[in-house]
């Protein structure tokens, strides 16, 4: 465990740690997004789904825990980074020469990071720690997360900021990508353009997949009768 040591103990370790956590929840999203798109197959599909991961306890709680533990590390890496660079010289770490002209989001990464902790939050007590919704259809009374999502997005405010919530995660994700490239050493001048646009295409998928659903839950999926707003 001596190296782990070390490498919270360097500036060059725990950017190359947090390259790594960052791109361990680039994975997630991906998955997470790939999951969510039962969405669009129905009640039946999404509530499977959800059946699914809910009847495996000893797959998904460790798998919880460890994405819980990375999440973590991440925003301890990047808080204490950032109080790092505050106290330092303006002197900069060699690896970070070649980045160019700052943009936006590279200039607001840790503002868009509280951001993003702000809406996981909000988004787990709208979802993963609610109850969910019970309706009747045909008579009979079912509780189901489906309806629970698409009560959640018929809500105007809930929409928008669910999608304001996603473009920001995007653009996180878009310079964060290639940043974890430069701080694990794979930064290359001759692919920096490819890295660039592929690192911002990435982010941008992401975005706008996880806003195809609350915009297709609030604009093509009519809530049952009895179900209000």
């Amino acid at each position: 465990m001596n190296w782990i040591t070390r490498a919270f103990q360097s500036s060059i370790g725990k950017k190359q740690l947090m390259a790594v956590t960052g791109l361990a929840l680039c994975g997630f999203l991906v998955t997470h997004l790939a999951g969510n798109f039962f969405l669009f197959g129905g009640q039946a599909a999404f509530d499977g789904y959800a059946d699914t991961l809910a009847s495996q306890p000893f797959l998904i709680w460790p798998a919880r825990a460890g994405l819980l533990a990375i999440f973590a590390t991440h925003i301890a890496l990047a808080v204490k980074l950032t109080i790092e660079n505050q106290n330092a010289r303006p002197s900069r770490y060699a690896i970070t020469a070649d980045r160019g002209k700052k943009n936006l989001a590279s200039s607001t990464m840790i503002i868009s990071g509280v951001f993003i902790l702000a809406f996981v939050i909000i988004h787990l007590l709208h979802f993963t720690l609610s109850d969910r919704l019970v309706v009747t259809i045909d008579g009979e009374e079912q509780a189901s997360l489906y309806w629970l999502v698409i009560k959640t997005f018929h809500n105007p405010v809930n929409l928008i900021w669910y999608i304001v919530g996603v473009a920001i995660l995007g653009a996180h994700v878009g310079h964060g990508v290639q940043s974890a490239f430069r701080s694990l050493g794979l930064w290359n001048g001759r692919y920096a353009q490819a890295i660039t646009w592929g690192s911002r295409g990435f982010g941008a998928a992401i975005a706008v997949g996880f806003a195809s659903l609350p915009i297709y839950a609030y604009c093509f999926v009519s809530l049952p009768e009895g179900i209000t707003r």
